[in-house]
């Protein structure tokens, strides 16, 4: 399974903002030129952070970006669920006819429901949680 750049961004973003520190304001052009993603991806990607309550913004002269609750609280699984499309394959009727009799769909269910069981597991907070190198690579910023 590989997750679409959108949601990579979006786990980045959380990642970098969760390396600051508390309420501190940052922008886009920062994470940007952090990360060396288009703009106009991660224009989209912190609109909709912002309308799922993980990040606020803030407008005007000395407006920004910053985590809206703490990074403990974010669970990796969670973002992935709402960044994520998450559907493997197509099983409809129309587009498949075995559907009625495929067991695949029901093996690639569980193996869905695994894959975002381990990543509830782990919080933005943990991910940096004594982690260094990762906190050194963020303050190139």
């Amino acid at each position: 399974m590989q997750l679409t750049s959108f949601t990579d961004y979006g786990l980045r973003t959380l990642i970098y903002l969760a390396s600051l520190p508390e309420n501190q304001l940052t922008n886009i052009t920062e994470v940007t030129d952090l990360f060396s993603v288009s703009r106009n991806h991660l224009v989209k990607v912190i609109n909709r952070l912002g309308q799922l309550g993980y990040i606020q913004t803030v407008r005007g002269k000395n407006g920004g970006i910053r985590l809206n609750r703490p990074a403990s609280t974010i669970s990796v699984g969670e973002v992935v669920r709402d960044l994520e499309p998450l559907v493997l394959v197509n099983c409809s009727a129309e587009f498949c006819h075995i559907t009625p009799a495929c067991r695949l769909k029901e093996r690639l269910a569980r193996a869905k429901q695994a894959f975002l069981a381990e990543l509830d597991q782990c919080t933005i907070d943990d991910l940096l949680s004594d982690n260094a190198e990762l906190m050194i690579l963020l303050a190139r910023a």
